[in-house]
């Protein structure tokens, strides 16, 4: 135990609990004893059965008393004392259970243990009659697999069979009999089952009785809830059927499953019975008397009806209806043929009376008016709530339907199980619920009584048929439904026309049903249950209204609403214990074990306890009943009912059926629990040390109580007024509906604490699992909700207003208002009754305040017990106190502007909130002194005050409600003890949701996020009416930074969606818009226009029309370069635009190899031009519109002749030629060739005027209006705050932003220092890595320029851009990237040289190595002074060209693929050769040629068959020159094959050599050849186009040559 709980048991006299005290049954004035031989052990829990007990300790051991017949050791059979169960040592035990001759235990892991006697299998143990030992069971779930154990959290044991209850709310079931539940004929069940038939559902408890089994479920969520299926769901039949008789029609739901299972929860909820045939069913004792019942009916020209609320139904004419005649339940026979369908009540008991009048003679009294009781009176008011239902029945739907089919010759009967009128007479004149017997039966023994008894049940058969409730009739709770047209028992035919008026008839709508937190159901006990029975019924302890067994789980229809908490089974009884602190109870009434007089009852009944007190506990006996009833002094009373012994001296056994209290019980002590056996009755009871246990008994009971209050007012009091006409404005009636609502949920919350208490009573009652301390918040929320809708009430005149139209309701309850609202002035006003009345539940938190703190006094003050519980308390009364401020301050705000004496007269008004307030006072300096400044989000005003202190007063109280306001809820005192010092003024900025009403760009439109002195600033969201909605950053009120916009498109019934930066109310920076015809662009905006650099997509491939621009735009039009790829025509445009046009300079590649360069006018080629074709013929001359020629040109064949002279006509469709035609031969010199292709690309748009949009984006980023003029720390600056901008932006994106990707950017957050001096290699380096960081991420502007190069570039020469006539114009367009984008870099990096220039080494270079072939020192920059030159290319293309690769490497492949396919010839036809043979045909000198080859460190000689072995690494070195990208890492490839050339030959010729260039070219010449480079060509062109001019002429530049020189000659080699 560790020092918390030491505490707790040394304050709380722990010892001085769980008392056990015995007593026999039977006799009321015995005294009961302390359980002999027990010590001092707290027990938390006992169990009895017959002959036996089982107590539970605190320390969760188990010990028997009793008579132990299955103990092996013969001084155990009869123990003097208590014996502990030693087979559980070890074990931690947390529950126990009583059969009738076996125990049972649960531990904490959720294991079973049982003993006791088996010869039913109810201890789950196979083949074996007694178990002496508690015996672990195996209970695992088959349908899992592998098989997993299943959890018991509870226990309950009959006389042959045992329940589990699994911690998955579960039940198991082994033993014998139909009460297991199971499907199954075999008995006995050793291996525990699953009852299959509430599998699914939530079990809150099990209970056993001798031969029947009760279980506790939740009620189903109401979207659960099935429809009325039409079928019965486990034999097939039909529910409802309908026969058309010649005279009339016969509606039957006399439907009964021969398995006794309940048809489905909506249709049991529907309320109808259905009477089950009681021939040849279950029972075959009971003999059915329907036929000759129906028959005797029909001789009377009869038809009995099914069932009707009287309530409902007008009579045709009010003169027939006598007001003396009070019918509450229902009745009624319709004679057939020409009588009228439907008889005044004064004919009706003509009828009645004549018709039974054999009946009647022993009951006089039912001559008289004709008063139906009903079975069930729990309270004289009839308004109590009801179990809700979801529609009315299936029955009442298809009679209606039928009386407007057959008109007035409808009749509704029970076809199966109709009684004879005589039964229904008898039954009707006996009043069910009276305290006695009637007179004629009030002396009967136990003869009468049996015979009583089965005349009792045949009359309750046609009551409660299928368990269906007979009582709740009344409005419905959940739902205003109309009222039902039938109740079970007979129905009076009735007109069509009538019965069409009473379904059309309209109730007033009252939902009071509570909100039910699902946080609370999770956190305390349910009320919102249902009881279920099986087994056994031939006493009526199933409670269905029949004496019929049930093989399965049926649900008690009649207990639904009812709240139950708490179920107890005897011998053939059974008790059920409500949240209302009520009790019901069936079954077998011999002995008046059920507390009321009817015997026996097969329905549930109100028991008649102890009318002042409510029952808080019950414990059923074999034939008996215990009940612990809350008192006035708060230490529970005992009350016993059943069986009684004769009192010595007197030979009479007067059985008084009436419960008796036992005085003797209540000077043990404060009982918390009581159980009952056959013959003995056990109460556990705690002392109460230090006021501990009777302030908990106190908490408990004024809760209890508490609950049955609030109960009270909302059936009695709540819901009348709720449905009263004209209750006022839209306004009161919705405030009252919220003051219900709140009331409502309120209630079920104390409801549940109650229950919770109860239950907490049973327990070790540790303070600090007291509920309202555990969840402190549920309760506090609770009734600050509940305050808030009735203050809310209050300020609207709601009273005042509820005056008029609940008068009349007001003056008939006056006293019940008075007794609830425990005001006894008769003097006060009605109203002020009812406003103290709906106060009440604040008086309640001061009684948990003081119950608390007296709690505390138990503990000493330094335990955190003490603490707990005074913090507790000081929250409730505080809570208690500010609510009462609350009210007053309701009231006085009603008074003020009841007594204003000022006229005010509003044109117009506006209400602002709070929340979206800013008050300030105004300084002396503006002048008034005494004037506070008010800032709404739209309007400004000031308020002047008459006195500086006047000023200060409304300045502390507006800032002491908005910050109210602000804190929603909170304006209430904080719960937490540390959140209590309050803000002196509300924040300037802050969060709130505020409607437009004055802005017309704004009117009525939501806003929801950051404000910031009256203005929308930081992030929210923007809703207007019309749908548009704006999401994202605001500054100063308007749309700032970035956001999301959408723009519903009515025509289209699609929204366009904008995702992007925005800057003073309007769409500006990057963006992209997705418009609801499809079309997407991505790029920048400025002014909600399409401006600078973007990208738009038109259609789908599969469209009609899809296109692709990217480029500039203008003012939301394309001008500027672009390019415009048209899909649907297979054509690429590459030049100038204007105003949407093509205007300009331009190119155009269609996907079938034309090529046109030259100048457009209005989207036409107009003006000079070039049109190349795919096969070399090229056109140069004018053109006048789409690839038409008109005018002077030179059209050139790819032969060389030409013709000059006039076109006219389409390409491709016939041209008209007149000129001149020339050959080639004819000239004298090549240099009068036309050399058209040289001059490809002067017309085309030059390289540096393209993308210019792109590149004034990145300058306008960096803080500069034009390249290059800005200042340097300023686009340092803007780069930090981009960066950091987008990692807010991005950081709920993880896939934008990866670690690695974090970690980049925060090192790129930190601006380079660079140390004046001379600019060194060291700096150099550390601005190539810093670029290398800067791209890598589209957060960097460099990295987001990159990015958009990169796509433009690919957008440009991918598809049909992928011509060979646009090499040259890719490639200069590489070019123009480096220069200008490394003029970006030398703007931020100042100190970095110009292009060419050379950085010195700051340190000598390595060894000199001698040169290749002149034996010189080689220097690494080939320049004429050792150092790094500083080239555009050799910065920016490691960064650029990979990216741009593969579609400028595919231009150079189109290029080059003719000559490629010569070198490839060639190299494969060369490369068959042995490696010998190919080195003499290239002619290597021999002593270069490898001798030996070393492989996997072996020699080997090369043989003449050898191949693909000489010269392997220099051959494998070579072939790298394809994965790398730029030229210079190309050449180093290069440089390397040249190296490991050398050094074989060094291994071969073993001493130092010069090469020459004859030597070395056939070596080369070989590798190269070995290499199989496919696209060598290509590889060669591209590093000859990029490479840095400075090494041309160095070593580098050399081997280049030869490298293609060797490609060259290869196309040109012959092999002999």
């Amino acid at each position: 135990m560790d020092s918390q709980e030491r505490s707790s048991a040394e304050a709380e006299g722990a010892k001085e609990r769980g008392l056990v005290h015995v007593w026999q049954a039977g006799f009321c004035s015995i005294t009961p004893e302390r359980l002999p031989g027990w010590g001092g052990k707290t027990v938390l829990q006992a169990a009895l059965g017959v002959s036996h007990g089982v107590l539970l300790t605190e320390g969760g051991e188990v010990y028997s008393f009793g008579n132990l017949p299955w103990r092996t050791e013969p001084g155990e059979i009869c123990p003097k004392s208590p014996l502990l169960e030693n087979a559980l040592g070890g074990q931690h035990v947390i529950t126990v259970a009583a059969g009738s001759f076996h125990s049972g235990a649960v531990t904490e892991n959720g294991m079973v243990y049982m003993w006791g006697q088996n010869s039913a299998g109810q201890c789950a143990v196979a083949n074996q009659h007694c178990v002496p030992e508690p015996t672990p069971i195996n209970i695992s779930d088959s349908e899992t697999s592998p098989l997993l154990s299943v959890r018991i959290l509870q226990l309950a044991c009959g006389e042959e069979h045992t329940l589990a209850l699994s911690i998955s709310r579960e039940i198991w079931a082994w033993g014998t009999g139909c009460q297991l539940g199971l499907i199954t004929t075999t008995f006995p069940v050793t291996k525990p089952q699953k009852v299959e038939h509430l599998a699914g559902r939530v079990v809150l408890q099990v209970a056993c009785g001798d031969s029947h089994s009760l279980a506790l479920v939740q009620c189903l969520p109401s979207q659960d809830i099935k429809p009325v299926p039409e079928r019965c769901n486990h034999c097939s039949q039909l529910l409802i059927t309908m026969t058309d008789k010649e005279d009339h029609v016969i509606i039957s739901d006399s439907h009964c499953c021969p398995l006794g299972v309940a048809l489905s929860d909506a249709q049991a909820e529907s309320h109808d019975p259905i009477t089950p045939s009681t021939g040849e069913r279950l029972e075959n004792k009971m003999v059915s008397e329907s036929q000759e019942e129906k028959k005797t009916l029909k001789e009377n020209g009869l038809s009995v009806a099914s069932e009707v609320d009287v309530e409902n139904i007008q009579p045709v004419n009010d003169e027939a209806t006598h007001p003396e005649q009070k019918i509450t339940g229902t009745t009624g026979i319709s004679i057939l043929g020409n009588v009228p369908s439907f008889l005044d009540n004064h004919v009706e008991k003509e009828c009645l009376q004549k018709l039974s009048a054999d009946s009647l003679q022993g009951h006089p009294e039912t001559s008289g008016d004709i008063e139906v009781a009903q079975p069930i009176t729990e309270e004289p008011n009839p308004n109590l709530p009801s179990p809700p239902t979801t529609s009315t029945s299936a029955l009442n739907s298809l009679v209606v339907s039928c009386a407007s089919a057959v008109g007035v010759r409808v009749a509704a009967t029970y076809e199966a199980g109709a009684l004879s009128l005589k039964k229904v007479m008898n039954f009707y004149s006996i009043a069910p619920c009276e305290s006695g017997l009637q007179s004629g039966n009030a002396s009967l023994g136990p003869e009468g009584l049996k015979d009583s008894r089965e005349e009792q049940v045949k009359l309750e058969s046609m009551q409660g048929k299928k368990s269906s409730s007979l009582v709740d009739i009344r409005e419905e709770e959940s739902e205003g439904v109309s009222r039902r047209l039938s109740l079970p028992g007979l129905l009076s035919q009735v007109s069509p026309r009538l019965l069409r008026k009473a379904a059309r008839a309209k109730t007033r709508t009252v939902v009071l049903t509570p909100t039910y937190s699902g946080e609370a159901d999770a956190l305390l006990p349910s009320l919102r249950t249902e009881v279920w029975t099986w087994g056994k019924g031939k006493e009526g302890q199933l409670g269905h209204g029949d004496v019929l067994p049930r093989l399965q789980p049926l649900c008690v229809k009649c207990l639904d609403g009812k709240e139950v908490i708490q179920l107890a089974a005897g011998g053939q009884h059974s008790l059920a214990l409500t949240a209302k602190s009520q009790v019901y109870s069936w079954g077998s009434n011999t002995f008046g074990q059920l507390g009321h007089s009817e015997s026996p009852s097969t329905v549930p009944r109100l028991a008649k306890i102890c009318n002042e007190n409510g029952i808080w506990s019950v414990a059923a006996g074999q034939d008996y009943s215990l009940f612990l009833v809350d008192t006035d002094d708060f230490q529970p009373g005992l009350y016993y009912s059943g069986r009684q012994e004769p009192v010595e001296n007197d030979g009479l056994n007067t059985c008084t059926k009436t419960a008796t209290l036992l005085v003797s019980c209540s000077k043990l002590g404060y009982i918390s629990s009581v159980t009952a056996g056959k013959d003995s009755c056990l109460a556990l009871v705690d002392k109460n040390i230090m006021g501990y246990i009777a302030s908990l008994h106190e908490l408990a009971t004024t809760e209890r109580r508490f609950y049955s209050k609030l109960s009270d007012i909302k059936s009695q009091i709540l819901r009348p007024l709720l449905g009263l006409e004209n209750l006022g404005t839209t306004t009161t009636v919705q405030l009252l509906q919220e003051v219900a609502s709140r009331f409502s949920k309120l209630c079920y919350l104390i409801g549940q604490h109650g229950a919770s208490l109860s239950s907490f009573l049973h327990g070790i009652k540790e303070a600090r699992s007291l509920a309202i301390l555990k969840h402190a918040s549920l309760f506090l929320d609770s009734y600050t909700e509940y305050c808030t809708s009735i203050t809310n009430f209050v300020v609207m005149g709601g009273f005042q207003l509820l005056a008029k139209p609940a008068i009349d309701f007001l003056n008939k309850n006056q006293e019940l208002l008075q007794d609830l609202s425990e005001v006894n002035d008769e003097n006060i006003q009605l109203v002020e009754v009812l406003n103290t009345l709906f106060f009440l539940p604040i008086r309640r938190l001061h009684n948990y305040a003081r119950v608390l703190l007296k709690l505390a006094t138990c503990f000493e003050v330094t335990s955190p017990e003490y603490q707990k519980l005074q913090d507790s308390s000081s929250c409730y009364e505080t809570l208690a106190l500010h609510l009462g401020r609350k009210r007053k301050e309701a009231e006085y705000t009603l008074g003020f502007w009841k007594t204003f004496p000022g006229k005010m007269t509003f044109s117009t008004h506006h209400i602002f909130p709070l929340s979206t307030l800013w008050v300030e006072p105004i300084s002396e300096e503006v002048g008034s002194v005494n004037g506070l400044k008010i800032t709404t989000p739209e309007e400004q005003f000031i308020l002047v005050s008459s006195t500086p202190q006047e000023k200060t007063k409304w300045l502390r109280a507006i800032s002491q409600a908005v910050d109210q306001a602000l804190r929603g809820v909170s304006d209430f005192p904080p719960y937490a003890s540390g959140s209590s010092v309050q803000r002196q003024e509300p924040p300037i900025s802050r969060s709130a949701r505020y409607t437009f009403y004055k802005d017309p760009r704004l009117k009525d439109a939501v806003y929801d996020g950051r404000w910031l002195s009256g203005k929308p600033h930081g992030r929210g969201t923007l809703k207007w009416t019309d749908g548009k909605m704006y999401s994202g950053m605001f500054r100063n009120g308007l749309e700032d930074g970035y956001g999301e916009y959408k723009i519903p498109n009515k025509v289209l019934n699609k929204d366009d969606h904008y995702v992007g930066y925005w800057k003073e109310g309007k769409m500006c920076g990057q963006g992209v818009y997705s418009y609801a015809n499809g079309e997407v662009y991505e790029g920048c905006f400025q002014d909600n226009m399409r401006h600078g650099h973007g990208l738009l997509r038109s259609g789908k491939l599969t469209s009609s029309s899809p296109s692709m621009f990217i480029g500039q735009w203008v003012m939301d039009k394309k001008s500027g370069y672009g390019v415009f790829d048209d899909i649907t025509r297979g054509e690429k445009y590459m030049g100038m635009w204007h105003d949407d046009m093509c205007q300009g300079n331009g190119v155009v590649v269609t996907q079938f190899g034309l090529y046109y360069e030259g100048t457009f006018n209005l989207n036409k080629m107009m003006g000079t031009g070039i049109l190349l074709s795919e096969d070399d013929t090229v056109y140069e001359g004018e053109f006048s519109d789409e690839w038409t020629l008109n005018g002077k040109g030179t059209l050139t064949m790819p032969n060389g002749d030409y013709i000059e002279g006039l076109f006219n006509g389409e390409w491709g469709s016939g041209i008209k030629i007149t000129g001149t035609y020339f050959k080639p031969s004819l000239y004298e010199s090549e240099k009068d060739r036309p050399k058209v292709l040289r001059k490809l690309g002067n017309l085309a748009v030059p390289a540096d005027e393209k993308w210019k949009a792109v590149f004034e984006e990145c300058w306008h980023q960096l803080g500069c209006d034009n390249p290059g003029q800005g200042e340097v720390w300023k686009a340092w600056d803007n780069i930090a705050v981009a960066l950091t901008t987008n990692r807010r932006q991005h950081r709920d994106s993880p896939e934008i932003l990866s670690r690695s990707h974090t970690q980049t950017l925060e090192s790129l957050e930190f601006i380079p220092q660079h140390v004046s001096g001379a600019f060194t290699v060291e700096k150099y380096d550390e601005i190539k890595k810093y670029l290398i960081k800067a791209c890598d991420t589209p957060l960097h502007p460099l990295g987001r320029l990159i990015e958009t190069l990169v796509a433009v570039y690919r957008m440009t020469y991918v598809g049909v851009g992928a011509n060979r006539r646009l090499l040259q114009e890719a490639v200069k367009e590489i070019q123009s990237y480096l220069k200008r984008i490394f003029q970006l870099v030398r703007f931020l990096f100042p100190d970095l040289p110009e292009e060419g220039s050379t950085i010195p080494l700051s340190a000598p270079l390595p060894q000199e190595r001698k040169s290749f072939c002149t034996g010189k020192s080689d220097s690494r920059s080939e320049s004429p002074e050792p150092g790094y030159v500083v080239t555009s290319s050799g910065l920016l293309l490691p960064v650029l060209l990979p990216r741009l690769y593969p579609p400028l490497f595919m231009l150079y492949a189109l290029e080059n693929d003719r000559e490629e396919d010569i070198y490839w010839e060639c190299v494969l036809r060369l490369n068959k050769q042995p490696d010998t043979a190919l080195l003499g045909f290239l002619g290597v000198q021999k002593k270069f040629w490898p001798v030996t080859l070393s492989i996997f460190g072996d020699s080997k000689k090369v043989l003449p068959t050898t191949k693909d072995a000489c010269f392997a690494s220099a051959v494998e070195c070579l072939q790298q020159i394809s994965t790398t990208f730029t030229p210079s890492d190309k050449l180093k490839v290069i440089q390397q094959t040249f190296e490991e050339i050398s050094q074989n030959v060094l291994a071969t010729l073993q001493e130092d050599f010069l090469w020459s260039m004859d030597d070395l070219f056939p070596v080369f010449l070989y590798v190269v050849l070995r290499a199989r480079i496919r696209n060598l060509g290509s590889e060669v062109h591209l590093i000859e186009d990029l490479m840095d001019p400075y090494l041309q002429h160095g070593e580098q530049g050399i081997m280049f040559t030869t490298l293609k020189a060797c490609y060259y000659q290869i196309q040109r080699e012959k092999l002999n």
